[in-house]
């Protein structure tokens, strides 16, 4: 079955080891899986996409517009500022944690979380909210969030895993002292992403 996902976030909170956790753990089970980023100024607070495409060996690494079967953001108006990639039956895990972008920040434009939320919800019919940088304080790292990310998507139904081949992709990618710490956000976010739904 071929899937789209789109991952987005701000430089610096995983969005590419994200997708390099599902495209490693749809590896191990024998699918063909293409990655790719876009990255604007990633390092310095912007915005980052990465693309999985899952079991479409003769498509582009990137995801066209009007597409993406499933994404998973990092942060709210990332999240929005996706919309346009999204396929009309889209589902969605969105982190409730805001960053405020730096063309705000410098521009003095106010952040209306409020109403970023309320388009997401508008616009995306099966969304999962949740506070993924809370539940990765309490699994030990605020760094954490992505697995909880990956572990709220998989939870809700949306990433068609088990949490056995995720936790082996997390195994195999991150350093040995981390591995834990990682298992307990991913099972945290695993509960939170199946009790949402």
């Amino acid at each position: 079955m071929k899937k789209n996902v789109l991952i987005s976030g701000v430089g610096g909170q995983g969005t590419v080891l994200a997708s390099r956790l599902i495209a490693l753990a749809y590896m191990a089970e024998g699918r063909f899986v293409r990655t790719a980023e876009t990255i604007g100024m990633a390092q310095r607070g912007g915005s980052v996409v990465s693309h999985v495409r899952i079991d479409s060996e003769d498509k582009s690494s990137l995801i066209p517009m009007k597409t993406a079967e499933l994404l998973i953001s990092f942060e709210p108006a990332e999240a929005a500022r996706c919309l346009p990639r999204l396929a009309d039956n889209c589902r969605a895990v969105v982190n409730t944690g805001t960053i405020m972008p730096v063309t705000a920040s410098l521009g003095g434009v106010s952040y209306d979380k409020e109403g970023i939320i309320a388009l997401l919800k508008k616009e995306i019919s099966d969304l999962v909210l949740i506070d993924a940088g809370q539940l990765a304080l309490e699994a030990g790292s605020q760094k954490a969030v992505n697995t909880v990310l990956i572990g709220a998507a998989i939870g809700a139904g949306y990433l068609e895993l088990t949490p056995e081949k995720a936790e082996e992709a997390l195994a195999r990618m991150i350093k040995p002292a981390l591995i834990e710490l990682n298992r307990r956000a991913f099972r945290l976010g695993f509960e939170a992403g199946k009790s949402a739904v």
